[in-house]
């Protein structure tokens, strides 16, 4: 029997993105229960509400997933809200499955937690030689402090608290709001409506210079599973691909799937973000087994395909 089939699994962020993803990978390798309260029933910023939802319902695994997240866009216009949220829904879960006697914690970080000019490929010994990149600087470092907090729970009070850092997610399911929306769903929609209104020409933000690394989500939610089953170390580690892609390459990518023929400007007075992006997954390898398994451009097929479906627009060449 595996180690989640004979466990509780309390899934935060399960109707969300990557949750959906995670709860799928739950169920298909056996675990006994999963509770996965929306966000109506259960308010992580209410610390009361969570200490009284961990006494009633008792569960001996917590996969923190929830996240309040977006684009350097909405990083830029939320960097309160999103380090408020994000730092107060963890701090208040850990400390709560503290004193609830939860059996082992699951936290899912973030690549913006790395400092802005990391040496490629990111080890995970490299996260505390700098600042992150500025834009979404609030971001990754309140999901840092929740790394703190593990060990240092680890180290006084034996609590099993393990922290993983996912590469940009992207595929089905996605968020394809302009407000909020990561890199590639953004472009996906662009490129999608631009050929619906038949422009020739679709802009994109910065100059196309950085790169990125993208992990599928199903595979990321394959990582995460597998790190609740079987590591529990208190050093994080970095879920990926180990490639990277300039934001450049990708447009030419996503305008190709998507059948755009147009030509791609490049809004300059709009922020790059951090400069480079890839990780070193030799960690999460050697640690319990993780390779991510989808190629990229096979992961972007599906995720026009979903957005095409969900949308009912149509991603045509132009005529």
């Amino acid at each position: 029997m595996s180690f989640l089939s004979e466990r509780r699994v309390l899934l935060t962020g399960g109707h969300g993105f990557l949750g959906g993803s995670i709860r799928a990978e739950l169920a298909r390798r056996g675990a006994r229960e999963i509770i996965d309260p929306s966000h109506h029933e259960l308010d992580l910023l209410d610390g009361d509400a969570v200490a009284s939802f961990l006494e009633s319902q008792r569960p001996q695994v917590i996969i923190h997933a929830a996240a309040v997240v977006g684009g350097i866009g909405a990083n830029r216009d939320h960097p309160g809200r999103f380090f408020y949220e994000n730092a107060m829904m963890g701090i208040q879960l850990i400390e709560a499955a503290r004193r609830a006697g939860v059996e082992k914690f699951v936290c899912i970080g973030t690549v913006c937690a790395y400092p802005k000019f990391t040496p490629v490929p990111f080890r995970e010994d490299d996260i505390w030689n700098g600042y992150p990149e500025e834009t979404n600087a609030p971001y990754g470092l309140a999901k840092k402090m929740l790394l703190v907090q593990l060990q240092a729970y680890r180290a006084e009070y034996g609590f099993r608290g393990i922290f993983l850092l996912p590469a940009n997610l992207y595929g089905p399911r996605d968020d394809f709001d302009p407000s909020s929306s990561h890199v590639i769903p953004a472009m996906i929609r662009k490129f999608v409506e631009a050929n619906e209104r038949g422009d020739g020409a679709v802009e994109l933000w910065g100059d196309g210079s950085p790169t990125r690394e993208f992990l599928y989500v199903d595979d990321a939610a394959e990582g995460i599973v597998r790190a609740a089953e079987a590591f529990d170390d208190g050093e994080p580690v970095n879920l990926g691909t180990s490639e990277e892609v300039s934001i450049a390459k990708l447009a030419t990518l996503i305008a190709e799937a998507t059948g755009f023929h147009g030509e791609i400007r490049w809004d300059t007075t709009k922020p790059n973000g951090q400069p480079r992006r890839r990780l070193d997954v030799s960690r999460a390898e050697a640690a319990f087994g993780f390779r991510a398994k989808t190629p990229f451009t096979d992961g972007l097929q599906r995720t026009v395909a979903w957005f095409v479906n969900e949308s009912g627009l149509v991603a045509t060449p132009q005529k």
